[in-house]
Formats: structure tokens, sequence, C-alpha cells
């Protein structure tokens, strides 16, 4: 298995944002690491119930979803 590099993980970000505009809960998406590879991390207000499926990956990037809760600026 070949490892995920930054830029690949980058590119995988970039389309995980066109494809989750709009969903409500999601209130923010970045990377992080998973071992020594990268994954994509979507944020989220609260846990999914029936909403949208998050994939498990896109373009072969790993995407974990973790629930922050609503931000708030300071």
């Amino acid at each position: 298995m070949s490892s995920i590099g930054i830029e690949q993980a980058r590119a995988a970000k970039k389309k995980a944002k066109r494809q989750l505009a709009g969903v409500a809960s999601v209130v923010g998406i970045g990377l992080t690491r998973v071992g020594d590879d990268y994954a994509v991390k979507i944020n989220l207000a609260a846990a999914p119930s029936d909403g949208p499926k998050f994939p498990d990956n896109i373009d072969g990037v790993p995407v974990r979803c973790e629930v922050v809760g609503k931000l708030k600026a300071l």
C-alpha cells in the first residue's frame, strides 16, 4: 500500500469541500495525520443521525469525522 502524501491529501480536501458545501452539520474540513499518512478531517457540529453519509475515503485518501460542536468566534 502506498503512503498518502500531503499533496494528495490537499487535493482530496478540496474535493471534500466541494462535495460537502452546504451540509449544515459540517463546521470545518481540514487535514490530520493517521500514522505516517495524511487524511481528510471533517469537523461536525453534532453526530450525524439520518443526514448525509460521509465517504470512507476520497480518491484513496482516508476520511475521518469528529464531532467538535458548534464553533464560535472568540
